[in-house]
Order: C-alpha cells, then structure tokens, then sequence
C-alpha cells in the first residue's frame, strides 16, 4: 500500500495514517451477533481445508475489518520476539554439566582474585596484631557475601534481557519497557521511547572497556610474582618483563578464537579452584581455626577503629575481592541463570571461603609476612604444579575478559554508542564468540603500558578497583530502574535496595579515589577518554540524522516528477542505503540530478538496531511503498539485535530481501482486494453475502466460506434478485482477476529487475558546523567527528558486496 497515499475514484488522495487490520470470525448459526463468537487474526496465504469446511457446515466463517492501527512499521516492528530461547528440561546432571562448564568463561576473573586482595590490603595497612587480620578478613568475607552472591547471585541476574546480561541488556530491556532510549532512528513501536542523554551509558562501557584493560594486568603479573616466592633470586624487573611476555602471547592467540569454550579452559578452573580450597584447609589445619572468629562483623568496627584512615584506604584493596562480579552477568548470554546461581553457590563460593580462611590462619602466625600472601601460603612440596596453575588459571581470566570487552564494544557499536569497527566472528557455533582487530591490539597497548609504568600489583590494583566500581554504580542504578518500572517491585524495597548498595559502592569508591595518586589517574584518564569518543560519536550521528529529517524531500516534489521521476529508468534493482525510516532521503535527489539513469525499482534500504538481542530472518525486513505503484519505489527497514552478526553475503542478503518483498506485495493485493469487497457491501440489514473470495500467494482463488448456490438462503431468493447477485458476483471476479494480474504483472517486473542486477547505491553524507557556529561545535563536528567517521567502517562494509556493484554519491549538510 503507498506510504501517504490511497487509490480513490481514480486518482490518488492522501490517506489517513491509519489503516485496517483483517481478522476471521467463527460464529455458530444459531448465535445471536456478539454472544458465542469466537475472533481469531487470519494468517493470509493459507489454504483451508476442505474436510474442515465439510466438518464444520454449521459453522459460518467471515472476515472483517478491525479498528485502526498505526502506520509506518509501527506495529511491525514492535512484533520482535527476541531471541528465541528453548529452554529444555534440565535435570540434575544436566544442571552440573552446564555449571561445570561455566567455571571456564565467568568465574575466571573472581577465581583468581585470592592471588593479591591481602596483598593490596596490607600495603596501605601494615599488620600490627593478629585483630588487624581477622578484621581485615571480616571485611573480605562480608563483602564476598553482600555483593557477588546477594547483589548479582540473588538479585542482578534475573534482570537479563532474554538470556543475555550486561549494562547494554539492562538498557534494551529498559528500553522496551520504560520509554529510554538513544537511537535516533528508533521507531515509536521498537521501544516506546523517548530521547535521553547518553551520559550514563558511555560512562558504564568506558568503565567496562578500562576494566578490560586493567583484568590482564593485574591477574598475569600477582601470578608471575609466585616466582619471587619459589626462586629468591629473581626481581621485580624480572617479573615485569615475564608479564610482558605471556601478556603479548595472550593478545596474540586472541585472533584464533575459542571453540566451546567452557569445555575447553573448565577443567583447569576446575583444578584451580580445588587447589584454592585445599591449601585453605591444610592452612586451616596447620595453624588453627581462630580466624572463624572474623565471621563476627564486630572485628570490622575494631579494624576501622585502631586506624581509621589506613582501614578507609586498605577498601580499595578488600573491592578486589570481587572483581569478576560483573562477569557473573555480563557473560550470562552462554549460560542460564541457574547454572550459574549453582556453580557460584555450591563451588566458587565455598571455594574462595576457604581460600581467604587459609590465608588468614597462615598470616596469623607469620604477621610479617604482608606481601606475595598466596604464594607464601602454598605447601613447599606442592609449590610448582599449582604455580603452573595459578598462571593458567590466570591467563583464562584475562582471555574471558578481553572477550567479554569485544562483546561490549560491539553491543556499544550497535546501539549507537561507537563508532563501527570490523567485527570477525571466530565460531560458526557460537554468535557471542567474536574478535576486534583494533580493540584487540589497543588493549595491548594499553596493559603493556600499564605492567612497564607501575611494575607493582599494588598501583595496578587501584586503579582496578576504580573500573570495577563504575561498572557496578551503573548496573545498581539500572537495576533499580528495571525493579521500579518493570517488576514493580514495592517503593520501599527498591530504596533500601540503591541506597545500601549504592552507599555500600560510594564508600568503596571515595577510598580508590583516595589512592588516585599512586598512579589511578591514568585509568581515570583513559577513560575519560574512551567517554569522549563515545560522547562525540554519539553526538554527530544524532546531528547529522536530525539534519537528513530536515532535509528529506517532500512527496509532492515526487508526483509532480512523475513515474519516471524526471530521468531515464534503467533496468535493475538499485539498493539505496540511508538511516531514515520515514521519507525520501535527501542524497536521493542528489543520485537524480548527477546520475544520467536511475534504475527501475529503487529500495531505500535502512539498517536498525532494535533492542533486542536477536531479530529472527522470517521479521528481518519491513516494506513499505514510497509512491504509487508505477513507480517502483519502496522503503525496506532491515532490523538487527544487538548481538545479531551482520557478516553475510551480499548474495544471501539480496535473496532474502527480494522474497520478503514478493510476500509483502503479495499480502497487500490480498488486503486490496478484500478492502474492495467490503466496499461494494451494503449496510442493510440483510444476510451477508454467502461467498468470499481469497487470493493466495501462488495466485490462487480460495472461498473463505460455502458456495454461493450450496446456501438455502440463497435459493430462495427471487429471480430477479437471483440474476442481480450474478451479476454482482461475475463483475466481482472481474475485478479479482484484474487483480491477479496486476499482481502477477508486478511480481513478474520484480524478477526481471533482479535478473539484471542489483546495485549498492551509497550515499556518503558529511556534516560541516555553520560558519556563526561556536568554536567549540566546529571543533567537535569539524575535526573530531570527522576523523572518527572518515576512519570508522562504513554500514555496508559489513556485507560482502564487490566493488563493482556500488555507487557513491558524497554530499555535505550543514549543521
């Protein structure tokens, strides 16, 4: 149906922007109108079958009309599923084997943070008295417990957004549910949105991509440092150098990919974390259990009170007990909610207990020995294998979450937030598993200067703690939206929920802050960085679409262009990508004034992300007609998830796009053609009309009811009556069969068109600030937006299209 327009007496006259849905209902003989009625929507294009007609003689079937709906893919493109998940019977070996496996991909980072949380901690608080352990400890064991296991254990994980976790889940599902969104190409339906300032979300991934920074950092240098423990002679330059080493083959591997993962690296963090736990328990049986006392929190108040400020500092190195938290759900797109509740509750978390127990009971008889805790703690004879184990365990952490980074930039690149780099999918199994070039290689960069700039856990692990704690602010505060706007949780509960742990976070963070200078500020300023790209990014994508709205050309110009549209229409399908949903975009008037031809059937192709995480292929494509039908020009949004993969052929995407177009046109002669047949309807109050004609796909003609003379009613009619509705009825095939020859006529251009080939029609549109714009604005737009822009991917790029089935036409718009 034309966009705008509708055929009326001959000619075309606007149209409403509603239009009229069809439905069928079922309704017994002797039901009165409106009682025993079943309604049910009508799937055009299936054929019914005869037994059930047969079957059901009483029964009369009729279609009719609904009230309006919204135009402009409204209601369409709020019909995405999501990611379709089946979710099969789980027993309880099923369950073990899927926990089992989760060990491998999220519990890496948490896994290994026992190799330097007392370290960091004793470094801004020296040990005294064995109460400065067991307060130390209270510390780390009730933070183990208040954050990991009841903040995201218990609570953050059920906020995914249909399997798939992470502060770019959290936002999607806010922003389907509570009206918040960012893409400036969003259509009303696709979220229920309105525009939002992109703060927030930019400083939650510059903070995720830092952590991915500081994770390989500090987990490959506190597990080289063992080697000062097993060999004396060895320095810290030593260590820093070995660091480099395995961090630059680490980075390298990178490209290769993981195939099944969790099976892959899960037995060795399975063995590390048994390592964990029995040298706990052998140090628990060796030097006693009288650090069991530390499960008293009173040991917390007697630690702040000996030495408030040192206490206030040693926070930011008890945080570093829970890095890998956030993991838990950002890499919750593998695994199901229960699995890894389970693995966490009944093996990490056991694990980990007794590992810091241990620690503690060995620090209590040796109060001097502060640093390298771990390592110190370790049976002499059983050093070396779980050295070796610890660096491995070690190295998976840092590979989980350069991965788990790769994962956020391009959830970031999807939703507007970054600009578009090339994205290599390593798995044809698994989507989730995918490697970026320039994010890889610049997360090298960034941890070589890190482990050469500081040489110590200590420093490293400050400014670790201050990309963790901005990721958890951030999933605190969307929690908090999803509890009060989606579960609806009561008022009371979701305050005492942001403000215990947000207070709990606050106060964390105001102690790594207090340690910005032993080196934090560079994290600082590497992501205050990252928050500037991403801020500029944003900016200029939404000014020039603003711009492209404004500017779009108007319909009257198109009618009075005529079918042609004042040029010479070439045979071919041409494929004109733009980011409007609604109107012509204005490049398509630049392709007519410099372009000799145009080609005969044009598709203003529009890529969108919706915020979901998976858009199925049978709803990937919406049509629209932009004109009348002979001109041959359609609007095609083609919608994608956040983590759907876009590496496709040009090939398979052209296949698909034109099928979807046949059925769309298909589906719409079906709807002109039962819109006609309920106009020539009277309002009397006489039966209906016994017979209802359907055209099918394949251009077959279906009776959605009895035949008109199998009817007794209509025997009984008069003659003259009789010879009326013959009449009636041979005009009313007359006009289907013109129908399905128009339709036939079009499907048949449609085949020709793509016989001659399809072109990639691209129009590379600029911004330019205006000349009385303040200088800051020339800045950004000018020089900043354009370096990025001129050095991102383009959106077509993603698809294998050869060069010589483009064209390009540049345009600039000032702002």
């Amino acid at each position: 149906m034309a966009e705008g327009f509708e055929r009326g007496n001959g000619r075309l006259a606007k149209a409403d922007s509603s239009e009229f849905r069809w439905v069928s209902q079922d309704r017994d003989d002797g039901s009165e109108d409106g009682e025993g009625s079943q309604v049910r929507t009508t799937s055009f294009g299936l054929e019914e079958e005869d037994e059930e007609e047969e079957e059901e003689d009483n029964v009369e079937q009729r279609l009719f009309r609904t009230g309006p709906r919204v135009d402009s893919f409204d209601v369409e493109a709020l019909e995405v599923p999501g990611y379709p998940r089946d979710y099969e019977e789980f027993n309880l070996g099923r369950y073990l084997v899927v926990a089992f496996q989760t060990l491998g991909v999220v519990f890496g980072d948490v896994g290994t943070s026992p190799l330097y949380t007392f370290d960091v901690m004793f470094n801004k608080y020296p040990i005294s008295v064995k109460e400065d352990v067991l307060g130390a400890l209270s510390l780390v064991l009730y933070t183990l417990f208040l954050i990991p296991l009841v903040k995201y254990v218990f609570i953050v994980l059920w906020g995914n957004d249909d399997g798939e976790g992470g502060i770019f889940a959290l936002y999607s599902l806010i922003c389907r549910k509570a009206k918040a969104s960012l893409l400036p190409n969003q259509l009303p339906s696709d979220a229920r949105i309105s525009k939002a300032s992109p703060d927030a979300r930019a400083f939650g991934t510059s903070m995720m991509i830092a952590v991915g920074v500081v994770t390989p950092a500090m987990s490959v240098m506190s597990a080289v440092s063992g080697l000062r423990v097993g060999i004396s002679s060895v320095e810290q330059d030593e260590v820093v150098m070995i660091s480099v080493a395995f961090l630059i083959v680490l980075f390298s591997v990178q490209r290769f990919g993981t195939s099944k993962v969790g099976l892959a690296v899960g037995p060795a963090l399975f063995i590390w974390f048994c390592c964990l736990g029995g040298i706990g328990v052998y140090n628990l049986i060796k030097y006693g259990f009288e650090v069991f006392r530390a499960f008293n929190p009173v040991y917390i108040y007697h630690f702040f009170e000996r030495n408030p400020t040192q206490a206030w500092l040693s926070l930011g190195g008890c945080l570093l007990c829970v890095t890998g938290s956030e993991a838990m759900f950002a890499d919750l797109c593998y695994f199901s909610v229960r699995s890894v509740q389970i693995t966490f509750v009944f093996l990490v978390l056991p694990c980990l207990l007794l590992g810091y127990l241990g620690q503690a009971a060995f620090l209590m008889e040796n109060l001097s020995t502060n640093q390298q805790v771990f390592f110190s703690s370790i049976p002499s004879s059983v050093f070396w294998p779980v050295f070796l184990i610890a660096n491995v365990a070690a190295l998976i952490a840092s590979r989980t979450m350069t991965t788990a980074t790769f994962s956020i930039v391009k959830q970031a690149t999807a939703l507007g937030c970054f600009p578009r780099l090339k994205i290599i999918h390593t798995s044809r199994t698994f989507m989730g598993q995918i490697y970026i070039p320039v994010i890889n290689w610049s997360l090298l960069v960034s941890c070589l200067a890190f482990v050469a700039a500081f040489g110590s856990i200590s420093e490293i692990g400050n400014a670790y703690g201050i990309a963790e704690l901005g990721v958890m602010m951030m999933t605190t505060l969307l929690v908090t939206i999803i509890m009060l706007l989606i579960w609806q949780i009561n008022i009371i509960v979701v305050l005492c929920f942001s403000t215990f742990f947000l207070g709990l976070e606050l106060l964390f963070f105001s102690s790594v802050l207090g340690n910005v200078g032993d080196g934090s500020w560079v994290l600082l300023v590497f992501a205050a960085l990252l928050f500037l790209i991403m801020y500029i990014w944003n900016y200029g994508s939404k000014l020039k679409y603003e711009t492209e709205v404004q500017q779009k050309l108007s319909m009257d110009l198109l009618m009075q262009l005529g079918s042609n549209l004042g040029t010479i229409r070439a045979p071919g399908i041409g494929l004109l990508y733009n980011e409007l949903v609604r109107g012509v975009p204005a490049i398509f008037g630049h392709f007519l004034t410099t372009l000799p031809a145009i080609h005969s059937m044009i598709i203003f192709v529009c890529i969108k992300y919706v915020p979901v995480p998976v858009v199925p292929q049978n709803e990937r494509f919406l049509f629209r007609r932009v004109c009348p039908k002979n001109y041959h020009l359609f609007r095609c949004i083609a919608r994608y998830g956040y983590k759907d993969a876009r590496k496709e052929k040009n090939q398979n995407f052209e296949q698909l796009l034109i099928e979807s177009l046949e059925k769309f046109i298909r589906r719409e002669a079906q709807e002109r053609s039962l819109e006609s047949e309920e106009d020539g309807e009277t309002d009397s109050e006489e039966e209906p009309t016994c017979s209802r004609i359907l055209v099918a796909p394949n251009g077959s003609v279906y009776s959605l009811a009895a035949p008109l003379l199998a009817d007794y009613s209509c025997v009984e009619k008069p003659t003259s009556e009789a010879s009326t509705s013959f009449n009636e009825s041979q005009e009313e095939a007359e006009e289907i069969s013109d129908a399905r020859q128009s339709l036939e006529r079009e499907l048949s251009f449609i085949r020709r068109a793509k016989e001659y080939g399809v072109v990639y029609l691209l129009g590379h549109g600029d911004i330019r600030a205006r000349k009385d714009s303040w200088f800051l604005k020339k800045l950004v737009i000018n020089y900043f937006y354009a370096f990025l822009r001129k050095n991102c991917r383009r959106g077509i790029a993603t698809l294998s299209v050869p060069n010589t089935n483009r064209l390009q036409v540049g345009m600039t718009y000032m702002v």
